[in-house]
């Protein structure tokens, strides 16, 4: 219930399940477009895919899939096992809250420190991250709006997630009034990050923490034990092998995640054995956003190494643990040449086996969104140590 949008553009259920309630692309937060000034008539909006057929959607798209959601649960017998998706559109920009949430934080500051163009260059970081704060996908230039405010387009971040946290709550409400709630394994996770002004830029599709980690919950009363938080790391590819485990299923070879049943379930985080050293991040090359390279990363507990394809700009390493704002780039530090080289190796081995170094050439679509913003951030310089001085020769 919700969104699909893998495939382009259709909403046609999919295999593999019996009900099915989605729309197309992004689809919108309300039927009319009001609250935002993207208006969309209702003749032009192509609704919602009820099981294969055309039906318009009447209020907010939260509430509504929500609606959708507890019909769908009360139309089961209780004894019956069930898996339930629910995609909600929210949060994906623009934001736009609910009428009750509009205005509610209307006061509150931006909780995210925006760093200056001097603090970037000071910490080494690449040409292509400190030139794309004027770009679309930049803090100064954001969604190419010259009067841009990230403190503003956070708060209706937030106030859009209020919705969110209405539809878990009315979802656990109806499994613990049905009895249900002691046998059902809830899980909450994003599907990416986001960036409001981390690094000076806004959206996702970096390798930073702020785009590549999301949050992601368990909650399962009498099976996991509650109040914690684990410091482990998991990818999206591991959610379906942890549920098929929890329900007594171990998944096939043909899956490329592995189960955290055991980590999530231990009596004590000392008990807890790591299913992964490492994880690999992958982001390619989109003519739609030129303004953000192909790069991939390996991310340990401790430290990640960022590579970028196909520019004249320097790698990235970070020390997550004293450096978790990422803002120090140790990629020429002496002291860390050997983890460089053995983090370098890793990621070599990684995409050899993962068919990653075979880039994909995609297909343009959509708008293009090349502008960027003359006369507020100035255009980084030329990486200090790649420049050999008048005379010399290396």
């Amino acid at each position: 219930i919700g969104k699909w949008h893998m495939g382009g553009e259709i909403d046609d259920p999919q295999r593999g399940f019996d009900h099915w309630i989605s729309f197309k692309g992004q689809g919108t937060y309300w039927p009319d477009g009001h609250g935002t000034t993207r208006v969309v008539p209702q003749t032009s909006y192509e609704g919602l895919n009820v099981n294969g057929r055309r039906v318009p959607q009447h209020g907010y798209i939260t509430d509504e899939l929500t609606d959708y959601a507890l019909n769908w649960l009360k139309s089961l017998p209780k004894e019956q096992p069930f898996f339930l998706y629910v995609s909600h559109k929210a949060v994906h920009a623009d934001f736009v809250p609910a009428d009750r949430h509009r205005g509610r934080y209307d006061d509150e500051p931006l909780p995210i420190r925006i760093p200056s163009v001097q603090e970037l260059e000071d910490g080494g970081l690449p040409i292509w991250v400190r030139n794309q704060r004027n770009s679309r996908h930049g803090a100064d230039f954001g969604y190419n709006l010259a009067e841009f405010d990230p403190a503003v387009y956070y708060r209706r971040y937030c106030e859009s997630l209020l919705a969110v946290d209405d539809s878990v709550g009315r979802l656990l409400n109806h499994l613990e009034q049905s009895g249900q709630l002691q046998n059902t394994i809830f899980v909450y996770m994003g599907d990416n990050g986001f960036q409001f002004g981390d690094h000076g830029l806004i959206d996702k599709r970096t390798a930073y923490e702020a785009s590549a980690r999301v949050p992601l919950l368990f909650f399962a009363p009498g099976r996991i034990p509650g109040n914690r938080r684990i410091q482990e790391l998991v990818a999206n590819i591991d959610i379906a092998p942890t549920l098929l485990v929890a329900a007594g299923a171990p998944g096939g070879p043909q899956m490329d995640g592995q189960s955290f049943w055991n980590i999530i379930t231990a009596s004590s985080t000392d008990a807890i054995k790591p299913i992964r050293s490492h994880l690999l991040y992958e982001y390619y090359w989109e003519r739609n956003y030129p303004h953000t390279p192909t790069v991939h990363a390996v991310i340990t507990k401790d430290w990640k190494y960022v590579r970028c394809h196909g520019l004249w700009d320097v790698d990235e390493l970070y020390d997550l643990a004293g450096d978790p704002s990422e803002l120090r780039n140790l990629i020429h530090d002496p002291q860390q040449q050997e983890r460089v080289e053995a983090l370098n190796g890793a990621l070599w081995q990684i995409l050899s086996v993962s068919h990653g170094l075979e880039l994909p050439l995609l297909e343009d679509r959509g708008n293009t969104y090349p502008l960027r913003l003359h006369g507020k951030s100035p255009q980084a310089p030329f990486p200090p140590q790649f420049i050999v001085p008048e005379g010399q020769r290396r």
